[in-house]
């Protein structure tokens, strides 16, 4: 068998919802020992590695982030941080963004620096290193959704609206289902645009 990926298995899964039919594709791959592979195209394609994969996405299952550090919004908030002062890009464009390592040792280096998490960021600071924080929300490359924060911030959106009373969380979860009823809810509410094309590409 070829070194690096062989193609094992790929499958055509049709199912009938609503008199339409939609296709989960899936590619399964068998990987030899060696190096890990490349990193995946920045091209759109339907094809999945796994089935299950493809499931996931097809019902939209997403697994819960596991973050490398347990940093408490609760505590952050209550000692007058705004989300703003973390989450910069919200106001500039679609991501809301990380702070950096640098922003937090900042504080940091003096701030509880005997607490086991801020021990794991300040070994990330010494190595030159940013943590590899996880999203909690975000959609399938399949949803072609091109959700933009800036504009939503600009009209006042309170972040609570979409991602919860965070001044009630430890570590981020996911206590909405940011799906297109929900979206389109609030759009219709405000009296915002409801084309297609204001949210999809």
């Amino acid at each position: 068998m070829a070194a690096g990926l062989g193609m094992l298995l790929t499958v055509c899964v049709a199912r009938a919802v609503r008199g339409q039919t939609f296709l989960i594709l899936a590619a399964g791959a068998e990987q030899s020992a060696g190096p890990a592979s490349a990193p995946e195209s920045s091209v759109f394609t339907p094809a999945h590695r796994s089935f299950f994969e493809a499931v996931k996405e097809y019902f939209g299952v997403q697994s819960t982030p596991v973050q490398p550090i347990a940093f408490t919004h609760k505590i952050h908030l209550q000692n007058g941080l705004q989300c703003t002062n973390c989450h910069a890009g919200v106001t500039q464009g679609p991501n809301a963004g990380y702070p950096s390592v640098t922003f937090c040792m900042a504080c940091h280096q003096a701030i509880a620096a005997d607490k086991p998490e801020i021990k794991k960021l300040t070994a990330y600071a010494a190595k030159g290193e940013e943590p590899p924080w996880q999203r909690v929300y975000w959609f399938y490359p399949t949803a072609h959704v091109h959700f933009q924060h800036a504009p939503h911030i600009r009209n006042d959106i309170a972040c609570e609206q979409c991602h919860g009373d965070l001044a009630q969380q430890t570590v981020a979860v996911k206590t909405k289902n940011l799906n297109m009823n929900f979206c389109l809810t609030c759009h219709k509410a405000k009296g915002v645009s409801v084309d297609c094309i204001t949210c999809h590409n």
